[in-house]
């Protein structure tokens, strides 16, 4: 049947058209022209958003995928137990095939998975499992570990095991490649898309590159991941994996569906940039997608200088963003990281963090080792020094440090004795441009007059911090 610009496949009754079960509504998913975020790039650029599917996600192609052909090898039995270490997508494309198979599930997830995935997994049924992160993944505390042995304790079961099995790559060759054929008519140039467990893109590739060699296959990593080295190099390095917040690419793990041959380059994007993207994807092209998509995206933008006109790029978003809203769609988890980007252009803004907290200073009769005493009580570096509610002079930790050395008995000395000039002062108002010119290396802190009763300094670190978001 096709219904707006799609082939659907219904059960027929009467004039009545439906799906016989949930199962039946994976797939066909639609391609969508990304406008705003890839305005300067000259070639077509086409979304896959497979968040269509009935999980919301592509791994509902590869879990059916999976599970029919376990049955068909005999590998579970009526009424079994389905078990799987997943990121979550996976997890909820199994709970579906085993709510109409009647099978049981459990999910091993690692605990950098957004909690809205936990949860939704609950909701349909399956059991959560959830294990650290920064393990090795040899360590029995590992998800992976987890979930084999789960596997081995739990009677009638079948561990799915998505890295290794082949049933993954296998449902993107049958259905999403030959779908991505189809809705370009052929005229595809470029396939890219994040790479966790590299069913999708070697599925994927090996469909459009038997259709035409010439296209080319562009996987997204991530830093802390080892593909992008080991497909350069054949090097599994080590001293690549290191913890990243990224959810579903990456690996410290070679998992068996990666098929590198298959696979023109990868290219790596940052934690900050993929959940930048994210909410650009659906601030600026409405389309509400997950973590990896942010990713999927950025890359092409970090690759656009090697398109041409004539280019057909097909970028593939795996999962849906509701997945995130605790984390990429929360201004506080973003903030908290250093991911959200807030332009700061006066004073008053820099030092809007400051609020509910009091100046540290200084009174020139102070003895050097009372405020050395406060400066590490606070974790600052600089202190202002002021007499009768004027800024007179500054101490810092640098210029204490050479006085003590010289001399270690001037920890007793009142700090009038001992201080440096004072701290240029501004206004709220004033421009981040013009502070910048008041940094140098003998002065490193700005006293900001807020009101006349409000005093907040702002330091070097500070205004890196406000550069750089």
């Amino acid at each position: 049947m096709f219904l707006n610009g799609l082939f659907y496949t219904f059960a027929q009754n009467s004039s009545m058209k439906y799906f016989e079960n949930v199962l039946d509504s994976i797939g066909n998913t639609p391609l969508i022209k990304i406008n705003s975020i890839c305005k300067d790039t000259k070639a077509l650029v086409l979304a896959k958003v497979e968040t269509t599917n009935p999980g919301n996600s592509v791994k509902d192609r590869m879990a059916l995928k999976m599970i029919e052909d376990a049955e068909e090898a005999g590998l579970i039995n009526p009424g079994g137990t389905v078990i799987e270490g997943t990121s979550g997508n996976t997890g909820m494309g199994l709970a579906l095939a085993c709510i109409v198979k009647g099978y049981k599930l459990i999910c091993v997830l690692n605990d950098k998975q957004s909690k809205e995935k936990m949860d939704i997994l609950r909701a349909v049924g399956a059991e959560v499992v959830v294990c650290p992160t920064a393990v090795e993944p040899d360590d029995p505390r590992s998800y992976y570990s987890v979930a084999k042995r789960l596997a081995n304790e739990t009677p009638n079961s079948w561990y799915v095991n998505q890295y290794d099995n082949l049933s993954n790559r296998k449902a993107h060759y049958e259905s999403t490649g030959p779908e991505i054929w189809e809705q370009t008519n052929g005229k595809i140039t470029h396939f890219v898309v994040g790479v966790g467990t590299g069913g999708t893109i070697s599925g994927v590739a090996k469909y459009l590159k038997e259709k035409n060699p010439e296209i080319k296959i562009w996987g997204i990593d991530t830093y802390g991941s080892v593909f992008k080295k080991y497909h350069e190099t054949g090097v599994f390095d080590e001293n690549e994996i290191y913890p990243y917040i990224t959810e579903g690419i990456g690996e410290d793990i070679l998992p068996a569906n990666v098929d590198f041959d298959l696979i023109d380059r990868f290219e790596k994007v940052t934690d900050k940039d993929a959940a930048v993207y994210t909410r650009k994807l659906a601030r600026e092209e409405g389309i509400f997608v997950g973590n990896s998509a942010g990713a999927a995206i950025k890359g092409v933008c970090q690759l656009e200088s090697e398109l041409k006109e004539e280019d057909v790029v097909v970028v593939l978003f795996h999962d849906h963003g509701s997945r995130y809203i605790g984390k990429i769609f929360n201004d506080d988890w973003m903030r908290e990281r250093g991911f959200l980007s807030e332009d700061k252009t006066k004073a008053s803004e820099i030092v809007s963090n400051h609020n509910g907290k009091r100046l540290i200073t200084a009174d020139i009769n102070d003895p050097l080792s009372k405020v050395m005493v406060e400066m590490k009580q606070f974790e600052i570096s600089q202190v202002p020094v002021f007499e009768n509610g004027k800024s007179v002079g500054s101490i810092s930790d640098h210029n204490i440090f050479q006085k003590i050395l010289d001399d270690p008995m001037i920890k007793e000395f009142p700090v009038k004795q001992i201080m440096e000039e004072p701290f240029p002062e501004v206004d709220g108002n004033y421009s981040i441009n013009d502070l910048s010119k008041l940094f140098n290396n003998e002065n490193r802190a700005v006293i900001v007059n807020i009101d006349k009763n409000k005093k907040h300094i702002i330091t070097l670190q500070d205004m890196m911090n406000a550069i750089g978001n």
